[in-house]
């Protein structure tokens, strides 16, 4: 369901999750970025990889309950995704890097090197930082 502000509604008996990965991303994006990358690498452990309807879904339900991450607050909005994805028990790729003209800063979630609801195409953005999911190739 999409309420007039063009945000998908997310039932109640789903929002505590959601509004607990808003919170610890609120906290989180405080952290110094490699102390950042360091935490969302240990709570990546185990997860599957993310598809991209299951990073779609956590991006929408994130979107939906905090204003902050449904505008300009992509760092928080990312980070809360991929922990909601975590809860879920997947992972997409978190990704945080630039464009330079004009220099613009921006942290989103990645699937197959697929941006996951961005309005731009891959590439759009520089990669200075991953914390990328673990295929199952990797982990021999």
């Amino acid at each position: 369901m999409i309420h007039g502000t063009g945000r998908a509604a997310v039932p109640w008996r789903r929002r505590p999750p959601v509004l607990l990965a808003v919170v610890a991303a609120r906290l989180l994006t405080l952290l110094p970025p490699r102390r950042l990358r360091r935490v969302l690498t240990a709570v990546r452990r185990g997860a599957a990889p993310a598809t991209t309807d299951q990073a779609l879904d956590a991006r929408r339900h994130v979107t939906a309950v905090s204003l902050r991450c449904a505008g300009e607050g992509c760092l928080q909005r990312s980070v809360a995704t991929t922990l909601l994805c975590r809860m879920r028990g997947v992972w997409p790729d978190w990704c945080a890097g630039v464009r330079t003209n004009p220099f613009r800063a921006h942290a989103w979630v990645e699937v197959d090197g697929r941006p996951v609801g961005e309005p731009h195409p891959a590439g759009y953005y520089h990669r200075l930082m991953t914390v990328p999911a673990v295929r199952q190739d990797d982990r021999s």
